[in-house]
């Protein structure tokens, strides 16, 4: 027998106006966030640029990266502490972090729309937790979308940031818990307490710290957290997303995990690749890799 092997499906970000992917090459991303064009470093990209020199160098700011020892944004011009973007009817601000990132990762936007689906096409109210949650952008749109949303964070300073997102999106009011926890400790909690989800979201690092020092480990924490996972799930559960950054593995990986752990709910298991697309070459750039469960249509 021909073993049947799941389509790998890549999913590019529709309907952005405040964010583009402008060039790439050379170990490099030309973006712009906003009003604000950024160089990045990335390994992964090893052809050639598709935009004469001049266009990069007249980025507002770019983030050097030394061999070792840790990098520093050079800005050529005055960037803002922070500066609020928009996605449809969210809003959010974006930073200069010290680890590269602005808090705002457009390629997650096929994700934010795949969520609100999942919750407006729902029969009853649906309860989301949201973990590794990072700024929240998917918990604005869970919540936007009337879900009842749990926000677990390990860092104090990003889950601050996330609330002033909420802020930001004027969805203060929203039924969200924001959480400074340890995930795994907390969904064990959770279970402990009865307390019951219809759709999770997570988007597990490779190596991590919880608030007391607690270690995650991708490839010994994650089995674990899923086994703890099954444990929150409603009877009948709405969708499950997992996305995964700086892996070694697949995306066959998420879909055999998630493939397994759903199997007695029926539904549909989808695996792929967040893609992106540079406007000057045009050439498709891998960012991250998911798996997604959903109870009827995907």
């Amino acid at each position: 027998m021909i073993p049947k092997i799941p389509d790998i499906i890549p999913l590019s970000p529709q309907g952005w106006v405040d964010y583009e992917l402008l060039d790439s090459g050379d170990g490099a991303k030309l973006e712009r966030f906003g009003k604000y064009t950024l160089v990045r470093p990335d390994k992964g990209i090893l052809w050639r640029k598709a935009l004469p020199p001049q266009r990069w160098e007249e980025a507002d700011a770019i983030f050097q990266q030394p061999e070792s020892g840790e990098g520093h944004w050079v800005q050529k011009r005055p960037v803002p502490e922070r500066w609020l973007m928009h996605y449809h009817e969210l809003a959010f601000w974006a930073r200069l972090t010290p680890f590269r990132h602005t808090g705002v990762f457009p390629e997650q936007s096929p994700q934010w729309d795949w969520i609100d689906k999942q919750i407006r096409s729902a029969s009853a109210p649906v309860n989301v937790l949201n973990l590794f949650a990072y700024t929240g952008i998917a918990t604005l749109a869970a919540a936007a979308a009337g879900a009842t949303v749990t926000h677990v964070d390990a860092s104090r300073p990003t889950v601050a940031w996330a609330r002033e997102n909420a802020n930001a999106a004027g969805l203060q009011d929203r039924p969200v818990r924001w959480i400074l926890d340890d995930v795994l400790k907390y969904v064990r909690r959770e279970s402990r307490r009865g307390q019951r989800y219809d759709g999770i979201i997570m988007d597990p690092p490779v190596f991590g710290r919880g608030p007391k020092g607690e270690i995650w480990r991708f490839e010994k924490s994650f089995p674990l957290l899923l086994e703890a996972c099954k444990e929150i799930l409603s009877e009948q559960p709405r969708f499950i997303l997992i996305t995964a950054y700086a892996i070694q593995e697949s995306g066959l990986l998420l879909y055999n995990l998630l493939s397994e752990w759903m199997k007695s709910k029926g539904g549909r298991v989808t695996v792929g690749e967040l893609v992106m697309q540079d406007t000057a070459g045009q050439r498709p750039l891998s960012t991250a890799i998911y798996a997604r469960w959903s109870c009827g249509e995907d």
